[in-house]
């Protein structure tokens, strides 16, 4: 079967390997689509995404659909469209009751935070545990589905801000999950969401998707205080401190976007005296539940995805999906089922 593979720093290859058994209390899945998100771009252009350094080559890739190849229980028919949760949760510690996606020692698809490394999707088949599986409803498909995990995302950093019903919500950022971030404040009741970004084209791509106003930061200045919540979703220091200028008395900055393990100079001070609460949001907890039901209503969600690109040419489709001015998201496609 055809594997991706980081071996370090714009290092990338696809290489033949052995089909992977499955074992008890596993499913095999044929893999169709993996999106690329900004983990895996850090690990290809960096060798590192963040403290967690590539040591050992590496498969990305944690957003995926595909169907079930093998289920050895019989439970899943051969060919059932399916989507993953791709992580496996560790042992709780206390604060964390009923959130095991902050427990330690778990482990994520395609991550070096785990040694040996925990292989992700980008390969035409994969095995994980039969409670990672979620099986698509009817009138969705793959190519729409790949955006489950990451809309998962979205939508749990919606769950750390509150209540968003009639709320003023700023998305800040315009990739690929400040755009399901839009989708995620929509379905959680906003009345009215403005978007910003440095750069025309991804901005372009929020109205489309339904925002209601779109800042380019470069050219105008955000509002001061008119927002209930803040979606920062770009991870820059300058965006941040732009949040606390835009949230109102008393609002909510989420913050979506990854920041370095490291000092960074952030004003804080409209944190202070306007008594913001400054969220953070990791990854989710079972969110891509309600991800499915929300791709599975609305076909224009799929829009974010703008190119489709085949796993020979995944090179291309990672220099494709780090310039925003070309891409939302992009997928790699590993080929349909027989």
């Amino acid at each position: 079967m055809r594997t991706v593979w980081i071996d370090g720093k714009d290092q990338i290859a696809v290489r033949e390997g052995e089909a992977p058994e499955t074992g008890d209390g596993e499913i095999r899945i044929r893999v169709q689509r993996v999106g690329i998100c900004g983990s895996d771009l850090h690990y290809f252009f960096h060798g590192a995404n963040g403290e967690y350094v590539v040591r050992e080559p590496l498969t990305p890739g944690h957003e995926l659909s595909g169907v079930v190849d093998h289920d050895p229980s019989g439970a899943l028919a051969p060919g059932t469209p399916v989507t993953v949760h791709p992580a496996r949760f560790g042992s709780e510690v206390p604060g964390t009751a009923d959130q095991p996606h902050l427990w330690p020692g778990g482990s994520y698809l395609g991550s070096a935070s785990t040694w040996p490394h925990t292989q992700g999707a980008m390969a035409e088949l994969l095995v994980v545990d039969a409670g990672m599986v979620r099986v698509l409803p009817e009138g969705l498909g793959v190519d729409r589905a790949v955006l489950a995990e990451p809309l998962g995302v979205a939508l749990h950093a919606a769950t750390r801000a509150g209540d968003l019903s009639g709320a003023r919500v700023l998305v800040s950022g315009a990739g690929p999950i400040g755009l399901l971030a839009l989708v995620a404040a929509r379905a959680r009741g906003a009345a009215h969401v403005v978007v910003s970004d440095v750069l025309p084209e991804p901005l372009e791509r929020a109205l489309a998707l339904g925002a209601d106003r779109v800042v380019r930061v470069t050219e105008e200045a955000l509002p001061a205080e008119e927002f209930d919540v803040v979606f920062e979703c770009s991870g820059a220091p300058v965006a941040i401190s732009a949040a606390g200028v835009a949230a109102r008395r008393r609002g909510v900055v989420v913050q979506v976007g990854m920041v370095p393990n490291e000092p960074i100079g952030v004003n804080l001070a409209p944190f202070i005296s306007k008594e913001i609460a400054l969220r953070g949001a990791f990854r989710f907890r079972d969110e891509i539940d309600e991800a499915i039901r929300i791709l599975a209503a609305d076909p224009r969600v799929g829009d974010v995805v703008t190119h489709v690109i085949d796993v020979a040419e995944v090179d291309r489709a990672f220099e494709l999906a780090r310039d925003s001015r070309q891409s939302g998201k992009v997928v790699v496609s590993l080929g349909d089922a027989a």
